[in-house]
């Protein structure tokens, strides 16, 4: 049985409006009130076939208020892009390497090519011993610059490597 107190989700305020890469569908900014009563901003991304909790009422606003300001869609940029790629454990990377015709040889011979002293000891050990990488890690720009790899060639390794 519903109480007839019950809380209903609210819209409050649209803060702001982003298109996407998807026609009609935005991201917003807003102020909502949950189900359990609860008023915080957050963000909320709104397709015109969702029919569910709050998405009725924010389409309808948006019909209501035609003269919004939208922000244009912006993709995002190439670092953005490799800030969002999964992390990948050291096997998936040595792999991805070797699959790639990088042995680990040749990585361990571009780290002993490095000066001696801290930073070289650094990656190093990160090499050695790390568990799992992500994209933007120094040690991927460090190997990827010894081995002569463009940013786009250690991209195509590391998506390559997510499914090993």
């Amino acid at each position: 049985m519903i109480s007839s107190t019950q809380v209903r989700m609210a819209l409050n305020e649209v803060h702001a409006i982003s298109a996407t890469s998807e026609s009609e569908v935005y991201e917003l900014s807003i102020n909502l009130t949950d189900i359990s009563g609860q008023t915080y901003d957050c963000d909320y991304l709104s397709r015109p076939d969702d029919t569910f909790g709050l998405n009725p009422t924010i389409r309808k606003w948006l019909a209501d208020n035609p003269k919004f300001p939208v922000q244009a869609y912006r993709p995002p940029t190439v670092e953005q892009i490799r800030s969002f790629m999964p992390s990948i454990s050291a096997r998936q990377l040595r792999l991805g390497l070797v699959n790639a015709g990088i042995s680990p040889t040749q990585v361990m011979a571009a780290i002993d090519a490095m000066p001696v002293g801290p930073e070289r000891d650094r990656v190093q050990i990160e090499w050695e011993y790390a568990t799992s990488f992500n994209r933007l890690h120094a040690l991927i720009a460090v190997i990827g610059w010894a081995l002569g790899l463009t940013e786009m060639q250690i991209d195509a390794v590391w998506t390559a490597a997510l499914d090993l």
